[in-house]
Parts: structure tokens; sequence; C-alpha cells
């Protein structure tokens, strides 16, 4: 019998290494795990059909963000998946803080200078390392490496990080595997606008390489969210902050390269004049088609919005917003198990 559950067990890891996408689990609800609009900190809300949702410890802190964002003591645009192995969960935020401009001397409400990586074994419980490249090129695993930027004292923006588990990333020593942690950045003085970067963490969720540029399509482009879908192709859903503003849609071949130009007639009008970002696609347990969440932020009060989308992550229609949580921002979802969905509810019997 043991002989048996480790075969199995061994199986199960070979089959979520296999695949190039963050390990799917869990068949009784899910996780909305995002930045409050309340302020500069992380929560949850749990959902048994994927729009209506209950907050845990009434939209507060899940963490404390001045322990986890050594930076400016802020986490924004929370995205969580389970670990590549399918044992615990790790996290990324942006270490960002708008009310400390001042004492930081910062040029704008909207710069900051690093991201944040998080690690848990129960989704209560998180240890974490911050990263703070203004420090340069010393504080990657790969420091020898050639350096996206010239100055990295001067970097202004770091912003949205999101992951990906890549089973065929190589490591120097050979290890193989790694999450791509894709997001945007900016430095005023060595480029004209926001452009979207990618760096891998290990296994350990403590260590990141050195930045690439993704793609540049000659304007600023922020808050991607890339998914493998059926067709075999990466496909991306982004904000294109220049040229015509939107949420689009790109698609490649490749994770980390080959990105083509968005797709120009679908989404991009999907709520008309109004202004969204912060898009997070995912699917409901059961079905093949997707469901595509983001927040509509020119509006007072602001909107989160969810809408569907084909097979393909295409068809945007019948938008709606969401039910029962608090503050909602950016964020991202996470199928979960029973005990997964109890084991967080519990948190608000303790409150």
């Amino acid at each position: 019998m043991r002989k048996f559950f480790m075969t199995l067990a061994a199986l199960t890891i070979a089959v979520l290494t296999a695949t190039a996408q963050n390990p799917q689990k869990g068949d009784y609800g899910y996780l909305y795990c995002h930045m409050s609009d309340k302020g500069q900190w992380t929560a949850f809300a749990v959902s048994r059909d994927g729009y209506h949702y209950e907050d845990i410890l009434g939209g507060d802190p899940v963490m404390d963000p001045k322990e986890h964002a050594r930076i400016e003591g802020g986490q924004r645009d929370a995205y969580i998946c389970r670990a590549w192995n399918g044992k615990g969960y790790v996290m990324v935020t942006t270490d960002m803080n708008n009310a400390m401009t001042k004492t930081l001397n910062k040029l704008s409400d909207w710069d900051n200078y690093g991201i944040d990586l998080l690690t848990s074994k129960d989704l209560i419980h998180w240890e974490s390392v911050s990263f703070d490249y203004r420090k340069g090129a010393s504080i990657f695993s790969n420091p020898e490496a050639e350096s996206v930027y010239k100055d990295w004292s001067t970097i202004n923006r770091v912003w949205a990080p999101q992951i990906f588990w890549d089973p065929n990333y190589v490591w120097k020593n050979g290890d193989k595997g790694g999450y791509m942690i894709y997001y945007s950045m900016w430095n005023r003085t060595e480029e004209k606008y926001d452009r979207m970067y990618y760096s891998y963490a290990d296994k350990t969720f403590t260590k990141l390489t050195q930045p690439k540029l993704l793609f540049d399509w000659g304007y600023a482009t922020i808050d991607a969210d890339i998914n493998l879908l059926s067709d075999g192709k990466y496909h991306m859903l982004i904000k294109k902050e220049g040229g015509k503003p939107g949420i689009y849609t790109a698609t490649s071949d490749h994770l980390t390269y080959g990105w083509g130009e968005p797709i120009e007639d679908d989404y991009v009008s999907f709520e008309g004049k109004k202004k969204c970002e912060g898009s997070s696609a995912f699917q409901l347990i059961g079905d093949n088609t997707w469901r595509v969440a983001y927040i509509q932020y020119s509006d007072r009060p602001k909107h989160y919005r969810i809408c569907k989308a084909d097979e393909n992550l295409r068809n945007f229609h019948e938008p709606v917003d969401i039910e029962g949580v608090t503050a909602p921002q950016h964020g991202s979802f996470m199928r979960l198990t029973k005990k997964e969905y109890k084991r967080l509810l519990r948190l608000n019997d303790k409150k």
C-alpha cells in the first residue's frame, strides 16, 4: 500500500510539472485575493459560485503589510496561486504605499521601487522577501548578467507582478523549473514609458533573476495576466496605457517571447468610455469558458466587474458587479478545496 501511494504521489508531481501553468486544485469554491481599496493591504474573500463572496476578517488585512512590504509598508495588486508541486501557496504583491510619498521623497504618489514574494503552507501564516530594485543587480541571483538599466537607483515603478509556473526553465546549476514573475517597470531616466519585463524565482520563492524585457509595443503597458489555453497558445490580457487605452488580448506560442500586437477589435470598447484595469481571468469549476474580473476605476464609487468570455478568452460579454466584497480592487482568483474554504472561514469566527 505504501508503494502504491508513493507511486501515486510521483505521478501527481509529474503531471503538475509537465504543464506550463499554475497548478489547479479544488472543486468546492473560490478565493478572491486582492488589494483592499480601503487601504494598502491584502484582503481575502471566499465564494461558492465565483460571483457572490464573503469577506474574511471583514476585508481587513490577512497579514501585516508593514511586516511583509519592507520598502513602503503597503501591499497592492496581490496575485496568489498554488506552489509548483501543489504543496503550499505563493503570492506576489506590489510593494507600494501612497501615504509614503513625502516620507520617501517620491516624485509621484504612483511611484514605487519593488515587489514582495510570499509563501505559505496554510493560507494563514506567511513568510516573505522584499526586493528593492533601487539597490541594483546585487539583489538578484545572477548579478553578473547584463542589466536592462544602467542606473537602477532612478527606477520609479515596479508594478503588478504575477506568477506563471514554467517547468521548462533551467537554472545555471542544471535545476529545472522556475516561477516566471512578470510585471511592468519604468525608469524615467532611461525609458519613455512602462514596459513589461519578467524575472524567474526559484522553487523556494526567495531568489529572483535579473529582469528581461518581455515585449515593447511602442507605448505604455501594465497589468498583464497570462494563461495557457487549450489551443496550446499563451493568452494575455493587458492594459494599454498608450495608444488607444483599454484592456486588450494578445497571444504567443512562447511564454517569454513572440507576443504579437494586441487584438484591436475585442474588449477595447467593452465598458464604453469607462476606464478599466487590473484584469484577472479564471475558470469556474467544470466549465471550459472563462470569467474575467477587473476594476472599473473611473466610476465613483468604483465598480469591480466580472464578465464572461468564451473558451478562447474572447467575446467578452455580460458584465456584472462582484457581490459581498468590501472595497474590492486589483487581485486574483484561486480555486479552493472544502478543507481550505472552511479553514479560511474559521478566521471569521476568531475575529
